[in-house]
């Protein structure tokens, strides 16, 4: 941005300062053409007076300059030498001729006795212009320049306040962006980004509220829902298509309950609670033992993982992670295992599935999203959320034997399962 307002700036400078200076020279052509031309006429008046006086006296007194006089009726001239042919045949009036490369102004006069021609060499005229418009241009170019280094330090004190401006709010800083002597722009821009803070918290706080209400108020109509179902179940006697229906309720009150959960997760700031040393081959098998149990898939796991490798986090985020992780590959598993395999401080659970879709990748983390193979609902959304707490990376993509989703913990992972 620099760069640009200062290149900007030097062209509008070198724009300006070109049109002036071509107006410079084209003007101070045009009066010494006019200088010239007056100087001329008035010498040529000047010889042939003297002329008619005495002629030995009618020279014009600068070396610049050369008086010719052909009598009427006469070819040669009188004067320092013969009329160049270049001049002979000129009018009567002002003129301009060259012999050679040199360029020379010449006036024609006649009177009753003679024919007068008067010429001028401009060559000191043409150094001078020339020796201007080589100063013109140095001076433009140095000009041009300058104006490109203060815009250059003109732009920086401006872009660093703006710099300043977006790595507060890249910080979270909750204080006012607005600070004493801002300049005009400056301060709308930071009062505008305030205004957006406040409303933008004011719009999370509600949503917040509205999750935290709704998974309350939802909780005791489920809950007696339940026990209703459970009571109905248990009871004896009844025909079997009546239990089923009973224990499908008690599965529906279930998935409920964790929907409302996860929605109250989504909506809530998670933030990590102290940090215990993990195994993960135990707390991995733990949870696939009750994730299998729930879907009743006959899938198996299989892990590729060090018996002591372990982890240091806070053990509630870090099941919710692994349990929408491991819950996630088994429900697209087609046949065959889920693989759990370390490597390096990324752990990747793969599916034997038929993949994720390659639009979806870039959104497969979003809430209900629904791609051009159905909606991926919260699970796969509670794992970012979690991971984004915990400052661990996650990430999506097929591997040509089903999808694979992987958390790199980072230095999250302890030493001895790097060493493994």
């Amino acid at each position: 941005m620099r760069l640009r307002i200062a290149a900007s700036l030097a062209a509008l400078a070198f724009v300006v300062i070109l049109i002036l200076s071509l107006s410079l020279v084209f003007l101070l052509h045009e009066k010494e053409e006019e200088f010239i031309e007056n100087q001329l006429s008035d010498q040529i008046e000047h010889s042939m007076a003297i002329w008619r006086k005495s002629p030995d006296e009618a020279f014009p007194n600068t070396p610049a300059m050369w008086l010719y006089r052909m009598p009427r009726g006469e070819s040669g001239g009188h004067g320092k030498t013969d009329v160049p042919p270049a001049f002979a045949d000129l009018k009567v009036g002002n003129h301009e001729a060259f012999i050679g490369s040199k360029e020379y102004h010449v006036a024609v006069r006649e009177d009753e006795q003679a024919r007068y021609i008067l010429a001028y060499d401009v060559e000191d005229h043409e150094s001078r212009l020339s020796s201007l418009v080589w100063i013109t241009a140095a001076a433009s170019v140095l000009l041009c320049l300058l104006t490109w280094v203060a815009g250059y330090l003109l732009a920086g004190r401006l872009t660093r306040r703006l710099e300043s401006l977006a790595s507060r709010v890249g910080s979270g800083d909750a204080a006012s962006l607005v600070e004493p002597g801002m300049e005009g722009e400056l301060h709308a821009l930071a009062a505008a980004l305030d205004q957006y803070r406040a409303r933008q918290t004011q719009m999370l706080e509600r949503e917040r509220a509205f999750a935290a209400n709704l998974s309350h108020e939802l909780r005791t109509p489920l809950t007696g829902i339940r026990t209703d179902a459970e009571l109905l179940a248990s009871l004896s006697g009844l025909p079997e298509a009546v239990a089923r229906r009973g224990e499908r309720i008690i599965g529906n009150v279930d998935r409920i309950n964790g929907l409302a959960s996860s929605l109250l997760m989504l909506a809530r700031e998670a933030r990590p609670g102290a940090a215990e040393e993990i195994r993960l081959r135990p707390a991995i098998e733990a949870v696939w033992e009750s994730v299998q149990l729930a879907s009743g898939k006959p899938a198996q796991l299989r892990l590729e993982i060090p018996a002591e490798a372990g982890l240091l986090a806070d053990p509630t985020l870090f099941d919710l992670v692994l349990r929408n992780l491991l819950d996630n590959a088994l429900r697209y598993s087609e046949q065959g295992d889920v693989l759990c395999r370390l490597d390096g401080s990324r752990l990747a659970v793969r599916d034997t599935g038929s993949g994720f879709a390659e639009a979806d990748l870039e959104r497969v983390f979003d809430r209900f999203f629904s791609g051009p193979r159905g909606t991926h609902g919260l699970g796969l959304a509670l794992v970012r959320h979690a991971c984004l707490a915990c400052g661990w990376a996650v990430s999506a993509r097929n591997t040509g034997q089903g999808g694979e989703v992987a958390v790199d913990f980072g230095d999250s992972l302890l030493p001895l399962a790097s060493g493994e």
